[in-house]
């Protein structure tokens, strides 16, 4: 479908492309990866036409089309939400004026025989039907559905594009290019500025409505799911892998074992031909041997290591100096901005040495809540931050605060204590500040490059509560790797605001999620409160199937709750059993039947628990202490938590369908 032919990009002498060569074939789904100054943006700016090669070409058939979205652009701020989304299907004006166009011409015709007249009723023909399979579609609906699935409400829709933030601004140039279905999509890091459930919904989009899709992202988790081809750029070159990314970092990990072996053994042979060059230089009976070795030397074609691997660094940050047992306590916490209620009556403890993550949509109070516990902002309620509490707050802002005038290792090198000092260079590599980089005067860094520099300089600060405001979205896939395993590592409290499901997997012990006004505390990792949400979800889902429910019952407290503010039509009133058709109670009684089943697993599951607990404690009353034991005793009670939270999400379920 779109060929690219034999390309090579060169900045400044330096090859970035060199003669690569590959295709994009209808629904392919293709992750470019690379380490970041690849290439990976610029060959989406060549595909789009936005950017010519040195050499080489692109071959895009006429009738294909293309939609890219940057990761910066220019946004215009005239219209309101809806009128700037509409834009959309402006292609469809532009047909009927070549339909008019079409039929004023033939209007003029009068070579009724020849091949010219057929060809011009078949065009007519063509852009008629096309026009009318374009106006079938009910585009009001498809535009509601793309901006309440990218997080808008339909409140916003009336609301001048002007109002919303930059973030929110991209979200609107992505509902147009998704609703334009291309034939082929570039998305550069689409999912900077999208919370969670927005990315699963752009998930599920580009997985079941898109056609080709060539994605940029660091979200793991994100293009795993979307993508079956895997394209990395290294070193000018490509590898094409018809694999997702996580069978690609297998497959990569061999090739650059079998590179390592391979650029061994030929330095090894081209080190054995220069010591025989130099021992018989001067002999004249070697001379024929030393001239064919000097000719065999410059004919080896020098086999390259794509790239140095970091991974094995291990970032230890200094140890956070103890806190007491309790390092945030909020009573009845809450937030207004005049008539609007961000969050009211958000009552939690965290506990010293927790990990713990700020989930929601947008606008929902997550930054807010963190300002609040800074003291920046006033807020209601009682929040206590604990005894010898040393925070280290990371946010976008954190990078403007930043000494311009001293270099990038001089502002790493000011902060660092002990032995992490003779790790500074080692540091900056893995955070892409490697060699020359690290030489550079902050003033001439770019925003994610001082946003780099500001995380690294928090982490290397001795404190116990770290609390970092969407620490990833600068980073690649391998430095959050590290950033992650120093943060597991970290022995104080975190508080970590983020959208990235695959950095905080295995990260976090305990979920607050923010929505509609409340602060809901869910126990258990990021995939677990997923879980909860889905589970929750389809309940709600079967439940407005049946005329004996409202569409926006909610079970109070419930962890998954909608937003119910995107529906805008009155609930039906509730129905009496009775007048339920037969198909209509068996459903019901289906329902009761499952839900009253997960509440008696959930409480089989406690019992369980329960008495292993009581057996570990019986042991230890009769004095057999060892770490074994404790540590058995705390993962129960750890268990124990999270079955009582499950429990109470279908005791929850059961009581709503009830009624």
């Amino acid at each position: 479908m779109v060929s690219i032919n034999n390309l090579s990009v060169e900045f400044s002498a330096k090859a970035l492309f060199d003669n690569i060569s590959y295709v994009i074939n209808r629904k392919d789904k293709i992750a470019l990866v690379g380490k970041n100054g690849a290439g990976k943006s610029t060959m989406l700016k060549i595909i789009a036409g936005l950017q010519k090669p040195t050499s080489g070409s692109v071959s895009i058939p006429q009738d294909i089309t293309i939609g890219y979205l940057p990761q910066q652009m220019e946004i215009s701020d005239t219209l309101t939400v809806m009128e700037e989304v509409s834009k959309a299907f402006s292609h469809i004006d532009e047909m009927h004026a070549s339909l008019d166009r079409l039929t004023a011409e033939l209007q003029h015709r009068t070579d009724y025989e020849s091949p010219e007249y057929a060809e011009l009723i078949e065009r007519m023909t063509s852009l008629s039907e096309l026009i009318a399979m374009e106006e079938s579609e009910n585009s009001l609906a498809e535009m509601e559905k793309t901006l309440l699935g990218l997080g808008f409400n339909r409140e916003d829709f009336s609301r001048p594009t002007s109002e919303f933030s930059g973030g929110w601004r991209m979200r609107i140039e992505l509902a147009k290019i998704l609703l334009q279905r291309p034939d082929v999509l570039l998305l550069d890091e689409p999912t900077n500025h999208l919370d969670i459930e927005s990315i699963q919904w752009l998930e599920q989009f580009l997985i079941q409505k898109a056609n080709a899709v060539v994605l940029v992202s660091h979200d793991r988790a994100f293009i795993d799911n979307v993508t079956n081809r895997t394209i990395e750029i290294s070193l000018g070159k490509i590898y094409d892998y018809a694999v997702n990314y996580s069978k690609f970092v297998e497959l990569r990990k061999e090739r650059i074992e079998q590179q390592t072996r391979a650029y061994i053994n030929q330095q090894k042979q081209i080190q054995e031909t220069e010591d025989f060059i130099e021992r018989f230089r001067y002999k004249a009976t070697k001379s024929v041997q030393v001239q064919s070795r000097i000719k065999q030397l410059a004919k080896i074609e020098r086999i390259e290591v794509d790239e140095v691997d970091t991974s094995h660094l291990s970032l230890k940050f200094p140890p956070a100096p103890r806190s007491g047992d309790y390092p945030i306590i909020a009573d009845n916490v809450g937030k207004r901005y005049g008539d609007h209620q961000v969050f009211d009556n958000a009552t939690f403890t965290i506990k010293r040495g927790e990990k713990v993550a700020f989930v929601g949509k947008n606008g929902e109070g997550k930054s807010t809540l963190v300002k609040c516990i800074m003291n920046e902002i006033p807020f209601s309620g009682d929040l206590k931050i604990g005894h010898n509490v040393k925070i280290g707050y990371f946010a976008q802002n954190q990078a403007q605060l930043l000494d311009g005038e001293i270099t990038v290792f001089d502002t790493i090198d000011r902060v660092a204590v002990g032995d992490i000092r003779t790790k500074i260079r080692d540091i900056l590599g893995a955070f892409m500040f490697g060699g020359e980089a690290s030489d550079k005067k902050v003033k001439v860094l770019s925003g994610g490059e001082k946003t780099r520099l500001a995380m690294i300089r928090l982490l290397l600060e001795p404190v116990n509560l770290l609390i970092l405001d969407e620490p990833t979205n600068h980073l690649d896939m391998k430095t959050k790797d590290i950033l992650k395993q120093a943060i597991k590592d970290f022995n104080g409290t975190v508080i970590v605001v983020s959208h990235d499901r695959e950095f905080l997997d295995g990260l976090v012990e305990k979920v607050y999620e923010f929505g509609g006004g409340k602060v809901r505390e869910c126990l258990g990792g990021i995939y677990e409160f997923l879980e909860k949400k889905k589970m929750a979800s389809l309940a709600e889902l079967e439940l407005s199937k049946s005329p004996t429910k409202t569409q926006a019952t909610t079970p109070v407290g419930k962890i998954a709750a909608k937003d119910t503010k995107q529906a805008d039509t009155p609930s039906p009133t509730k129905t009496p059993q009775h007048k339920m058709s037969y198909a209509e109670q068996k459903e019901h009684e289906k329902l009761i039947k499952r839900a009253r089943k997960a509440v008696s697993d959930a409480e089989e599951l406690i019992s369980s628990i329960e008495s292993k607990i009581a057996e570990i404690e019986q042991t230890m009353a009769t004095g057999e202490y060892n770490a074994e034991l404790f540590d058995k005793h705390a993962k129960l009670q750890k268990d124990l938590d999270n079955a009582m939270s499950q429990w109470e999400l279908a005791s929850m379920d059961l009581d709503t369908i009830i009624g």
